[in-house]
Protein backbone atom coordinates (compact mmCIF):
# COMPACT_ATOMS: atom_id res chain seq x y z
CA UNK A 1 0.00 0.00 0.00
CA UNK A 2 1.76 3.29 -0.91
CA UNK A 3 2.23 6.04 1.45
CA UNK A 4 -0.30 9.01 0.79
CA UNK A 5 1.48 12.74 0.81
CA UNK A 6 0.71 12.98 4.62
CA UNK A 7 2.46 10.49 6.04
CA UNK A 8 5.68 12.35 4.81
CA UNK A 9 5.16 14.49 7.34
CA UNK A 10 6.11 11.79 10.37
CA UNK A 11 9.56 11.80 8.32
CA UNK A 12 9.97 15.43 8.21
CA UNK A 13 9.14 15.78 11.87
CA UNK A 14 11.41 13.05 13.12
CA UNK A 15 14.33 14.42 11.19
CA UNK A 16 13.58 17.71 12.28
CA UNK A 17 13.55 16.50 16.02
CA UNK A 18 16.29 14.85 15.71
CA UNK A 19 18.42 17.59 14.31
CA UNK A 20 17.36 20.12 17.02
CA UNK A 21 17.75 17.34 19.63
CA UNK A 22 21.32 16.36 18.71
CA UNK A 23 22.17 20.04 18.39
CA UNK A 24 21.24 20.54 21.48
CA UNK A 25 23.47 17.55 23.40
CA UNK A 26 26.37 19.27 24.77
CA UNK A 27 28.49 16.30 24.87
CA UNK A 28 28.28 16.12 20.86
CA UNK A 29 29.64 19.84 21.09
CA UNK A 30 33.32 17.96 22.08
CA UNK A 31 33.22 16.32 18.71
CA UNK A 32 31.08 18.48 16.39
CA UNK A 33 31.92 22.21 17.40
CA UNK A 34 29.88 24.95 19.37
CA UNK A 35 27.60 24.36 16.65
CA UNK A 36 27.29 20.90 16.39
CA UNK A 37 27.63 19.96 13.31
CA UNK A 38 24.61 17.49 11.60
CA UNK A 39 23.44 18.25 8.27
CA UNK A 40 20.83 16.92 5.99
CA UNK A 41 22.89 16.85 3.00
CA UNK A 42 26.65 16.82 2.54
CA UNK A 43 27.92 20.74 2.97
CA UNK A 44 29.77 22.28 -0.16
CA UNK A 45 32.96 22.52 1.43
CA UNK A 46 32.54 20.37 5.27
CA UNK A 47 34.46 21.00 8.54
CA UNK A 48 35.28 17.91 9.49
CA UNK A 49 33.66 16.16 11.36
CA UNK A 50 29.80 15.76 10.97
CA UNK A 51 27.19 13.57 11.06
CA UNK A 52 24.67 13.66 7.84
CA UNK A 53 21.12 12.23 7.94
CA UNK A 54 21.94 10.04 5.08
CA UNK A 55 19.12 7.24 4.44
CA UNK A 56 15.05 7.88 5.55
CA UNK A 57 12.38 4.97 5.12
CA UNK A 58 8.66 4.78 6.24
CA UNK A 59 6.04 2.69 6.37
CA UNK A 60 2.32 2.27 8.05
CA UNK A 61 3.03 0.64 11.68
CA UNK A 62 0.18 -1.42 13.39
CA UNK A 63 -3.18 -2.48 12.24
CA UNK A 64 -6.19 -1.11 10.61
CA UNK A 65 -7.37 2.00 11.97
CA UNK A 66 -4.22 2.87 13.92
CA UNK A 67 -1.96 5.80 11.71
CA UNK A 68 1.48 4.81 13.53
CA UNK A 69 4.68 4.95 11.36
CA UNK A 70 7.70 3.06 11.66
CA UNK A 71 10.74 4.69 10.24
CA UNK A 72 14.42 3.93 9.36
CA UNK A 73 16.68 6.67 10.01
CA UNK A 74 20.81 6.14 8.71
CA UNK A 75 22.88 8.61 10.56
CA UNK A 76 26.16 8.98 8.41
CA UNK A 77 29.44 10.16 10.80
CA UNK A 78 32.32 11.75 8.33
CA UNK A 79 35.70 11.51 10.09
CA UNK A 80 39.21 13.02 8.30
CA UNK A 81 40.66 11.94 11.35
CA UNK A 82 44.13 9.80 10.66
CA UNK A 83 42.36 6.08 12.20
CA UNK A 84 38.62 5.04 13.43
CA UNK A 85 39.15 6.48 16.58
CA UNK A 86 37.02 9.61 15.94
CA UNK A 87 34.30 8.47 13.90
CA UNK A 88 33.73 5.82 16.75
CA UNK A 89 33.85 7.93 19.82
CA UNK A 90 30.83 10.43 17.69
CA UNK A 91 29.30 7.23 17.05
CA UNK A 92 29.21 6.07 20.54
CA UNK A 93 27.40 9.03 21.51
CA UNK A 94 25.44 9.14 19.07
CA UNK A 95 24.02 6.03 20.19
CA UNK A 96 24.30 6.98 23.72
CA UNK A 97 21.92 10.13 23.16
CA UNK A 98 19.57 8.62 21.33
CA UNK A 99 19.18 5.04 22.14
CA UNK A 100 15.46 4.95 23.79
CA UNK A 101 15.78 9.28 23.79
CA UNK A 102 12.79 11.22 24.11
CA UNK A 103 13.02 13.64 21.06
CA UNK A 104 10.33 16.37 21.48
CA UNK A 105 8.29 16.58 18.11
CA UNK A 106 6.21 19.16 16.45
CA UNK A 107 2.88 17.05 15.23
CA UNK A 108 4.03 13.87 16.08
CA UNK A 109 4.23 11.33 19.26
CA UNK A 110 7.87 9.43 19.44
CA UNK A 111 6.27 6.21 20.28
CA UNK A 112 9.80 4.46 20.78
CA UNK A 113 13.46 5.11 19.18
CA UNK A 114 15.65 3.11 18.97
CA UNK A 115 19.33 2.40 17.88
CA UNK A 116 19.71 -1.12 15.56
CA UNK A 117 22.45 -0.95 13.87
CA UNK A 118 26.15 0.75 14.07
CA UNK A 119 29.32 0.18 11.84
CA UNK A 120 32.63 1.99 11.28
CA UNK A 121 34.81 1.50 8.67
CA UNK A 122 37.24 3.37 5.94
CA UNK A 123 36.06 4.48 2.88
CA UNK A 124 38.38 4.52 -0.21
CA UNK A 125 40.21 7.80 0.82
CA UNK A 126 41.33 8.27 4.17
CA UNK A 127 37.44 9.01 5.39
CA UNK A 128 36.28 7.11 8.02
CA UNK A 129 32.74 6.54 8.47
CA UNK A 130 30.48 5.41 11.08
CA UNK A 131 26.65 4.40 10.26
CA UNK A 132 23.91 4.16 13.18
CA UNK A 133 21.20 3.21 11.82
CA UNK A 134 17.42 4.03 13.86
CA UNK A 135 13.92 2.52 14.29
CA UNK A 136 11.11 4.93 15.31
CA UNK A 137 7.39 4.48 15.59
CA UNK A 138 5.66 7.68 15.50
CA UNK A 139 2.24 8.52 15.54
CA UNK A 140 0.10 11.96 14.84
CA UNK A 141 -0.88 13.97 17.77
Amino acid sequence: MPLDPQSLDPLRDLQKGLIAYLKDHAPLQTWLGAQVRIHDAVPPEPVYPYVLVDRVEAQPFGGVGVAATEQAVTLRVVSDFDGTEEARAIASELRVALDQAQVPLDSHHLVSLRVTYLDVFRGADRTVFALLRLRAVTEPI
